[in-house]
């Protein structure tokens, strides 16, 4: 008989699975390519990317509206993420750039990124925002990610004295 895994205390998925799934979701992302390239309307389409700066394949174009890993809306906005926190409740990386330093930010359920919303509400801050995603940064640097990752941008106007924004 196959020995299975029990599942973890905090409900998480054991860490064979886990690899097996992420994976799966891997391969089909690899082969995403793939299958844009051979569709119809590949002339339409090349036209379409020379016109516009955006990467030939964004979140937007392809359709994605699953919960994406903090590695994977990193890589979509131009960065390898360094993850600063690990936890139940979210994932945080940190994103260096050129142009701007950022924090991309997922969580396993909605329930965590409203609570994590709602704190935030106190700051003055933007944020780019997905199912179970928050991306941190400067407002130009969200208009331009939004391009590639889709989510809405959301302002906060902070509490207290208002500084020079």
């Amino acid at each position: 008989m196959p020995h299975t895994q029990p599942p973890s205390p905090t409900g998480r998925t054991p860490g064979v699975a886990r690899l097996a799934r992420g994976a799966a979701v891997g391969a089909g992302l690899a082969l995403m390519p793939l299958t844009v390239a051979c569709g119809g309307g590949a002339d339409e389409a090349s036209g379409e990317r020379k016109a516009s700066k955006s990467p030939a394949i964004s979140a937007v174009r392809a359709g994605v509206v699953a919960p994406a890993k903090v590695e994977v809306i990193a890589g979509l906005t131009g960065c390898k993420a360094r993850i600063r926190i690990e936890a139940d409740e979210l994932r945080q990386g940190v994103c260096h750039t050129e142009d701007v330093d950022y924090l991309v930010t997922t969580f396993p359920e909605e329930r965590f990124k409203e609570a994590w919303l709602e704190s935030a509400s106190v700051y003055r801050a933007d944020f780019l925002v997905g199912p179970r995603w928050i991306v941190s940064a400067k407002i130009d640097a969200l208009r331009k990610f939004r391009e590639r990752t889709g989510g809405e941008i959301v302002s906060h106007s902070g509490m207290g004295p208002t500084g020079g924004r």
